[in-house]
């Protein structure tokens, strides 16, 4: 193993390139990476639960809401024209829901909503037609979508 060291009369530039810290750097890489690539690709083992799409049962006291792609909610067919009439709305609904079961110790289980949303439709109304069903009372929310094409009762893995 040598070095040239050059002669004094020698004053021209030197023309080689010093790769040493470039395989130093590219070598930390290298173990970094076969370090950490097997911590990233471990998972969690877990068995997932085997799920059957089932039709929703619609009992008398759900409420049916619909959001349509111009962002206009609907309780069955009637359009509410804004957030409060549609949560006075509710309120009023669900009041006689209670009413009709004689007070709120004879309330078993709060009815549902069922909220059928348009495909074109904007998140933001959504989240705003969540946030009034909550504000008036309903605990259970459920979103309406068609079922795929074919057997309704497939499994979904």
């Amino acid at each position: 193993m040598g070095m040239s060291v050059g002669e004094a009369a020698d004053d021209a530039p030197m023309a080689t390139i010093n790769t040493t810290p470039l395989v130093d750097v590219m070598l930390v890489l290298l173990i970094i990476f076969l370090i950490t690539v097997p911590v990233v690709i471990q998972t969690v083992p877990l068995e997932l639960p085997n799920v059957r799409s089932t039709a929703t049962t619609t009992k008398p006291e759900n409420v049916s809401l619909s959001v349509n792609a111009q962002g206009d909610v609907f309780i069955g067919q009637a359009r509410m024209d804004d957030y409060e009439e549609l949560r006075r709305t509710l309120v009023a609904r669900l009041e006689e829901y209670i009413d009709e079961a004689g007070g709120p110790g004879n309330v078993t289980e709060l009815p549902e909503v069922h909220i059928r949303g348009d495909a074109g439709v904007e998140y933001q109304n959504i989240g705003g037609v969540i946030y009034t069903v909550q504000r008036a009372g309903y605990i259970k929310i459920a979103f309406i979508s068609e079922p795929p094409a074919g057997n309704v009762s497939r499994a979904i893995y």
